[in-house]
């Protein structure tokens, strides 16, 4: 069958929509004629069902790519995507987020379209703003986002993007009224003295690590928690005044810089009713459990959460480097971040396709 290239679309007569369409969807029927993307096109050139001409000139496989490459960006990645999920047996057609992917065993007019498909180079710079917009947008019209990445070699990893609420089933830190008991700033650390509430708060809510076997450390993060609860209050060990909230949260942003962004990240999980511990052997900020009925006999963590700007532009490394590392704990990857006031959670894992 032959097609013509006009602008950037590849324009076959009417015969092809029986060929193409009807028995396996490529391209769209439009005034009595087959209009296919240059992906399409290049693919079905490439398996020598069409052949393409520019005005009068023949174009072969090298010369179309070369053309293409010219007419959309990021022509050969999206060409090595569309080719690899075609070969395996998916009915893939072009969409706002370059491709829409059908379920196994659906095609266009059977089911809906299960996926959204965005294709990024392993160079190429990723804002967390590009995905939740992707997200939104898929939302809205009930899919799911799949990031397909493709390296220097042509390789794809395919990774699933997700929002999630990380609801947990631990009760809620009750905010008191009555503080009976100090705790002391010493160093990068608060420590609790009275053995009853140390007990209470590790035991009962894994809040803490023993310094001693009556004493409980607890990290600046866990220690503003419980301060803005009025659980406990806080004595700096050097000037020995007692610390209101704000200035327990400068003196811990003297120590560690993002400490405001991973307090916003800790107290939303804990209000959700996560237990949140340090996550620093994993190379993230947190480690979570969404229930602790004993210390003694602790839980798997489920998730791995790392606190990041709303205005965050991950490198592709860094984001494989994180979810590779959870994958093989057994973990999934959670980045969190506040916008207007709110934290928000998106989950990102490897996924077969």
């Amino acid at each position: 069958m032959d097609g013509e290239l006009v602008d950037d679309k590849v324009i076959l007569g009417d015969a092809a929509i029986t060929e193409l369409y009807s028995t396996s969807y490529y391209g769209r029927p439009r005034n009595g004629k087959l209009e296919l993307t240059l992906i399409e096109a290049a693919y079905l050139l490439g398996r020598e069902r069409i052949s393409i001409s520019r005005g009068k000139k023949p174009l072969n496989f090298k010369e179309f790519v070369k053309t293409a490459s010219n007419l959309m960006e990021k022509f050969e990645l999206k060409y090595i995507v569309y080719k690899d999920l075609r070969e395996r047996g998916y009915y893939i057609q072009p969409s706002v987020t370059d491709f829409r992917l059908y379920p196994r065993g659906g095609h266009p007019g059977k089911t809906p379209a299960e996926y959204f498909v965005r294709v990024v180079s392993e160079r190429e710079p990723l804002s967390l703003a590009d995905i939740m917009r992707h997200l939104e947008t898929a939302k809205n019209v009930r899919k799911q986002i799949i990031l397909a990445i493709v390296d220097e070699e042509g390789d794809i990893t395919f990774y699933d993007a997700k929002k999630t609420d990380m609801e947990g089933k631990m009760k809620e830190v009750v905010e008191t009224n009555s503080i009976k008991e100090e705790a002391t700033l010493l160093g990068d650390r608060v420590v609790i003295w009275d053995p009853e509430l140390a007990h209470t708060l590790h035991h009962g809510s894994f809040f803490g690590t023993p310094l001693h076997e009556k004493m409980l450390q607890l990290s600046l993060v866990e220690s503003a928690y419980l301060l803005k609860k009025k659980v406990i209050k806080i004595v700096d060990g050097k000037s020995g005044k007692v610390l209101s909230f704000n200035k327990f949260a400068e003196k811990a942003t003297n120590i560690e810089p993002i400490f405001d962004r991973k307090y916003r990240a800790y107290e939303g999980l804990r209000d959700k009713g996560q237990v949140v511990k340090t996550g620093f052997k994993f190379g993230s900020h947190f480690r979570t459990y969404e229930q602790i009925d004993s210390i003694e006999k602790l839980t798997h963590s489920k998730y791995l959460v790392h606190a990041i700007p709303d205005d965050h532009i991950f490198s592709l490394q860094e984001l494989s480097r994180a979810i590779r590392l959870a994958q093989s704990v057994r973990k999934r990857m959670i980045f969190a971040y506040t916008t207007d006031k709110k934290v928000q959670y998106v989950d990102i894992g490897r996924t077969k396709l």
